[in-house]
């Protein structure tokens, strides 16, 4: 097994430890089709949501395919755009937690969120001690997500462990519209928050930048060294799922752990 998975996909670029590993992965490299495959419906699609209308068998041989070349199982979550944070050290992983975050401090143990428009979002402590991994969209953002998964692992390393962050991809600044409500829930925690919005093209509709939004959340809890964003799902159709662009969709996996 090798700690960087031989499938396509994307190695997160962030100054890490040597210890931290990452993966995304992307459309191709598997068995799904239809709306759940490859750019065009090709049989190539590695979609690994069990939960989205995809053939079981296609999507167990998805993860099979993955998990083959990750140091051990993914603990994937049960996610429901909330704010719990599952610790995978003292879990099976064979039971999926409900949840929209996980950390772990022990080397091999891959812990995943699973998006398709959402915000993926790796974080690492600079020492190398432990990993985290947030599934942000922009419910579980206005929520504190991010905040929770800060929290709990500097509860494990330590209040002053400096951490990292790595954002990936989801739905870029151009492509997600949302209402006002939207807007009135960031700004009303951090007044900054104005500057993620851009009137859209109808009255009382907004531009939202979700990198934007995540990068505020972060640096609340101290968090600035932040890398990533940029890459957007909607319009890349090739590499990416979008449920927003293409209901129904598949799902990209956002994997992070410590080498053994």
């Amino acid at each position: 097994m090798s700690d960087t998975p031989p499938l396509p996909g994307l190695v997160p670029d962030w100054p890490v430890s040597a210890a931290v590993r990452g993966f995304v992965t992307v459309r191709e490299g598997g068995v799904s089709a239809g709306p759940f495959g490859a750019a065009g419906g090709a049989a190539r699609g590695l979609n690994l949501g069990d939960h989205v209308g995809d053939d079981p068998v296609a999507v167990r041989e998805n993860r099979a395919r993955l998990e083959a070349r990750l140091p051990g199982p993914v603990r994937w979550l049960r996610q429901v755009h909330g704010t719990a944070v599952h610790d995978a050290d003292g879990s099976a992983p064979d039971v999926p937690a409900v949840a929209d975050a996980a950390i772990t401090t022990r080397p091999g143990t891959v812990i995943a969120v699973m998006t398709a428009d959402c915000l993926p979002v790796l974080m690492a402590d600079a020492r190398g001690r432990g990993v985290g991994v947030a599934h942000a969209g922009w419910r579980g953002l206005a929520a504190g997500v991010l905040e929770a998964t800060v929290d709990a692992m500097r509860a494990r390393l330590g209040g002053d462990a400096p951490l990292q962050a790595w954002l990936g991809p989801a739905i870029g600044p151009a492509a997600f519209e949302v209402g006002d409500e939207v807007r009135e829930a960031f700004c009303a925690l951090d007044a900054a928050a104005a500057k993620a919005f851009v009137p859209g093209p109808a009255p009382g509709k907004w531009l939202a930048d979700l990198y934007a939004l995540a990068r505020l959340r972060l640096a609340s809890r101290g968090v600035t060294d932040v890398s990533g964003g940029g890459l957007c799902t909607v319009t890349d159709a090739t590499r990416f799922y979008s449920h927003r662009r293409d209901r129904p969709s598949g799902r990209l996996a956002s994997l992070v752990w410590l080498a053994r």
